[in-house]
């Protein structure tokens, strides 16, 4: 569960951004301060694959690349997805073309993975955000039923289970990946 820090005080998304990073990382939204909970060993495995998995796909072409724990801020919250897939011609990049540090624009793949005692509404909820501000694909990631729900901009989300196909983003052309296969990782 998203814990709210220092609840009783508002504060700005500027205030908020010159804040000391804090691990877990907090996240802001509705004027609070929200510290993720710590990641433990099944989200931690998960994570780890599919940024592997995503990276040696999309860096070798110049199509995708993933980003763990990455702060994007963007319509006024300033969270932090699990991991964060950009079309390699929108990750903001320096004049020299070095990436930058700071990520104003959404993902266009979300990626979230859901950790004991969380609960999935506030996650459910950044996905939907980040949907409605051009994100493309979402995933929520349940390690303990082992489904993965989708969400699409315009659609109902699905839940994928046993051996179903997860839709990727369509930069990722070459790459499939099912549900049995993302939970093998962690065997």
């Amino acid at each position: 569960m998203l814990t709210a820090v220092n609840s009783s005080q508002k504060i700005t998304l500027e205030e908020f951004l010159q804040l000391p990073e804090t691990k877990p990382a907090s996240e802001y939204f509705n004027n609070k301060i929200y510290q993720k909970p710590m990641p433990q060993g099944e989200h931690s495995t998960i994570q780890a694959y599919l940024l592997s998995a995503i990276n040696q796909v999309g860096r070798p072409k110049q199509s995708a690349m993933a980003f763990p724990e990455l702060r994007c801020t963007f319509n006024g919250r300033s969270i932090v997805p699990d991991v964060s897939v950009f079309a390699w011609q929108r990750i903001p990049r320096k004049p020299n073309g070095r990436i930058e540090n700071r990520f104003e624009i959404a993902p266009d793949w979300a990626i979230e993975i859901l950790s004991p005692k969380q609960g999935a509404n506030q996650l459910i909820n950044k996905i939907i955000f980040c949907l409605n501000n051009g994100t493309k694909l979402g995933w929520l990631i349940d390690p303990e039923d082992e489904s993965v729900v989708i969400f699409k901009p315009n659609q109902q989300p699905e839940i994928r289970y046993n051996s179903d196909n997860l839709p990727v983003l369509d930069l990722l052309t070459d790459w499939q990946l099912s549900i049995a296969d993302l939970f093998s990782w962690l065997y």
